[in-house]
């Protein structure tokens, strides 16, 4: 690398949790970040469902990097046992954070990246390519458009903005962009009992997934059905067995977590929520309503409802990266080494083997994937696996190798892998995905590199791990509230609606 390209910046793409905490890890490093984030405010994808709690503690929720960026600043720790909501992360971890002058120097919100090549070289020329600065072009809310040149990329720019479709196969299905444009199919994680619960109050609503982003979306719409009686609730789902619907319950290593589907079974069971198994979607026809017409073993079914709410999960928007040389897992578009790791047809125990630089490399040097976006189409995301990718990634970038490689991460377990549901392994309500069929043995995955992180005390203390979602200030031992997932974050999520970054 040459001296003039090592005294460009690191551009980050995204400033959720996981890009703040690369920047965060670049200053303590004595690097220069230039962050770019498409929204008006950082943690704008979060703030989208800041309605919804996490999962996970706050003292799983925070980077450490930039917990020692803060701390000089007077800024107040919140109550590490309690579990945040999205608003909450935002309010009063992120936006302090980037309030932090190094950060908000760095800072570009309203910015758009719209292409990431290398200076002077499209994807198909090779010669000195690892010399040349990288070139991340950006659009500005006002149209302007901007080539900057940097030395290294770190795009944690999530998939919150890219929801997977609700028809099979990974297709829309036929009607799905007319019922959209209807405004009968909503927006992920709407905030049914708060700003949008006139929207469903006495309406039929068809919630479409099986993950953490569907069960709290059905747990709100549970509570806002037992205030107003005219509500009524639909659940289709494409797994046959109900009962790998609900997670590892008491046996999972974050009791908030375990409670979503224990709570969701219990609407289920006492009929307040109307199950259909092995629903595959095929049509949407708009008319008075929303007409929603399932393949099933028994042929096709029609639900004719008043809203559908997907929870499909999401998948990453590589279109920026089409000059850039990635080596991809073709399952779960996840970089190919992490791939086969987080595989959800074989993997969704809540861990994954410890992993930074060296699993998250591509062919183009110094370009990186971290964060949700990195688990490609996978759903069991969580905070702190985004944290200590960066770490090692920035590592990587400070030429310390040595740390690079020293990854350490626990990761709860979901609690599914030790059930006796039939014996099989199934899959976890995992944030923001819809289930599929698992394999016969997802329990099978590499023994992980770990350090044991304390178990905090209290009675809503959680063993491990961060996850994309939110949180609750005070009470945390009673849960009437949907308590969410791992980020999608964006959410989430997970996972994490699936959480965005």
């Amino acid at each position: 690398m040459t001296n003039q390209r090592n005294d460009l910046p690191v551009a980050i793409i995204g400033a959720g949790p996981v890009g703040l905490a690369t920047a965060a890890n670049l200053i303590e490093r004595g690097l220069t970040p230039l962050i770019f984030e498409k929204g008006s405010e950082v943690g704008a994808a979060i703030r989208t469902w800041g309605h919804i709690r996490l999962f996970s503690s706050w003292e799983h929720n925070i980077d450490p990097a930039s917990r020692r960026l803060l701390e000089p600043t007077g800024w107040t720790e919140p109550r590490l046992t309690s579990l945040p909501y999205g608003a909450e992360l935002v309010d009063r971890y992120l936006k302090p954070l980037a309030d932090i002058a190094a950060i908000r120097s760095a800072l570009h919100t309203s910015s758009t990246v719209t292409a990431v090549t290398r200076v002077g070289m499209d994807k198909t020329h090779s010669r000195n390519r690892d010399e040349q600065p990288f070139l991340v072009r950006v659009e500005s809310t006002d149209g302007t458009v901007t080539d900057h040149h940097v030395r290294a990329v770190v795009d944690t720019s999530g998939t919150w903005a890219q929801p997977n479709p609700l028809g099979q196969a990974g297709l829309a299905a036929p009607g799905e962009t007319e019922a959209i444009k209807a405004g009968l199919i909503t927006e992920p994680l709407p905030d049914v009992t708060g700003t949008d619960r006139a929207r469903f109050v006495g309406q039929h609503v068809l919630v479409i997934g099986a993950g953490h982003s569907a069960a709290n979306t059905l747990l709100s719409l549970g509570q806002l059905a037992k205030n107003e009686p005219g509500t009524r609730i639909s659940w289709a789902v494409r797994g046959s067995d109900a009962s790998r619907l609900y997670g590892g319950g008491d046996l999972d290593g974050l009791p908030a977590r375990g409670q979503l589907g224990s709570r969701l079974r219990k609407l289920v069971e006492d009929g307040h929520i109307e199950l259909h198994t092995s629903f595959t979607t095929i049509s949407f026809t708009v008319g008075d309503g929303l007409a929603v017409t399932g393949s099933t073993p028994d042929g096709d079914v029609t639900l004719e409802v008043d809203l559908l709410i997907p929870a499909t999960g999401f998948r990453p928007d590589l279109d920026i990266l089409r000059e850039i040389r990635l080596e991809l897992d073709p399952i779960v578009e996840a970089p190919r080494d992490l791939g086969p790791l987080i595989d959800p047809e074989f993997h969704s125990c809540g861990t994954v083997p410890a992993h930074g630089a060296k699993v998250l490399a591509h062919p183009d040097k110094d370009f990186y994937i971290a964060g949700m976006k990195s688990y490609g189409r996978a759903p069991t995301f969580l905070l702190a696996t985004g944290y200590e990718q960066v770490r090692s990634i920035v590592a990587a970038l400070a030429g310390d190798q040595a740390a690079a490689n020293q990854v350490h991460l626990e990761l709860p377990e979901t609690g599914v892998c030790s059930t006796d549901l039939g014996g099989s392994c199934d899959l976890p309500a995992v944030s923001g995905a819809e289930q599929s069929d698992a394999a016969d043995s997802c329990c099978g995955t590499p023994e992980p590199v770990l350090i044991e992180l304390p178990m905090a005390d209290g009675c809503c203390s959680s063993p491990a791990e961060a996850a994309p979602t939110q949180e609750q200030p005070v009470a945390c031992c009673s849960t009437p509230e949907p308590v969410m997932m791992g980020i999608p974050t964006g959410l989430a999520h997970g996972r994490s609606a699936s959480i965005t970054d």
